[in-house]
């Protein structure tokens, strides 16, 4: 079991950088695959990126490449979303997840099975 706690969240102008922080607890989090997705008002959840259990492989969605990255800190417990030239359409709850390692990089939220309780970004135009 792990759980999963975001922070870094706000309001910020177009063109503008956040960092998400997601914090697991337990001393397992090197076992779980972590991914972050997102929720605007209205919408379905989308896949934002997700990385492998060593931070080696990572995957991001098309509508994010090239602006924000994923990464970890195993030593830390923490998973990090560095968040660049943001726009209005980034507006939404961001969550972070975590699923048990294996071979594939899950993109689909069902395949994951812990949840943070989110933390919102608005980016204002």
């Amino acid at each position: 079991q792990v759980h999963l706690v975001e922070s870094g969240g706000g309001l910020v102008q177009a063109g503008g950088s956040l960092r998400l922080s997601c914090a697991a607890s337990g001393r397992t989090f090197s076992s779980y695959d972590m991914g972050w997705f997102r929720q605007a008002p209205g919408k379905g959840r989308e896949f934002v990126a997700a990385l492998n259990w060593s931070g080696s492989v990572t995957y991001a969605a098309d509508s994010v490449k090239g602006r924000f990255t994923i990464s970890r800190d195993n030593a830390k417990n923490t998973v990090y979303l560095q968040m660049n030239s943001l726009k209005p359409d980034d507006t939404a709850v961001y969550y972070c997840a975590a699923t048990f390692r294996s071979t594939y990089l899950p993109a689909r939220a069902n395949e994951y099975a812990h949840w943070g309780q989110g933390t919102q970004v608005t980016v204002s135009s």
